[in-house]
C-alpha cells in the first residue's frame, strides 16, 4: 500500500511500539485521531499484525506490530513499554476523544508553566501517551 506523503519536511522520527493485542490497538489509536495508513497481518494468523503504520494528522506518526514474535525484532521489545508525545493545536478535543475512547488519564489536561497545554494518558497495554501544544524549540 502506498500513501503519499505528508506535507513539509520528511517525518524522520517515528516511533515503533509492540503490543500483545495490534489490531486493538490500532482501533484505540484511530479513535483517539489517529489514521491507519497500512496494516500487513500474518497469512495464517490475521490477529498477528506484522507492521503497521498510523499517521497523526498534524504531523508525523507510529509504526506497531505484535509483540513476541521470534522471528521479528519485536521479540526484543516487550509489549506495553514506551512513551510517545504527540503536538496537537487541539489538546481540548484529544482529551475528550482519549476519555470517550476509555484511556485511563494519569495527567489531567492543564497548563504547564513553559506554556503548553496538555494531557498524559495511558493506552489499554500500558503505552503512556502524552499530548501537548509544546513542539520543541
Amino acid at each position: 500500500m502506498t500513501t503519499p506523503p505528508l506535507p513539509g519536511p520528511p517525518k524522520t522520527v517515528w516511533p515503533c511500539l509492540a503490543y500483545r493485542d495490534a489490531p486493538g490497538a490500532i482501533r484505540f489509536l484511530t479513535d483517539i485521531g489517529f489514521e491507519q495508513t497500512c496494516a500487513y497481518t500474518d497469512a495464517d494468523d490475521p490477529s498477528i499484525v506484522e507492521h503497521a503504520e498510523l499517521r497523526w494528522p498534524e504531523g508525523g506518526g507510529v509504526m506497531l506490530g505484535t509483540a513476541q514474535r521470534p522471528e521479528r525484532v519485536m521479540e526484543h521489545h516487550p509489549a506495553g513499554v514506551g512513551s510517545v508525545y504527540v503536538a496537537t493545536d487541539e489538546p481540548d478535543a484529544v482529551y475528550e476523544r482519549c476519555r470517550r475512547a476509555g484511556a485511563t488519564v494519569v495527567r489531567e489536561l492543564r497548563e504547564e508553566e513553559y506554556g503548553s497545554r496538555g494531557f498524559t494518558i495511558t493506552d489499554p497495554e500500558g503505552v503512556i501517551w502524552s499530548f501537548g501544544t509544546y513542539r520543541g524549540e
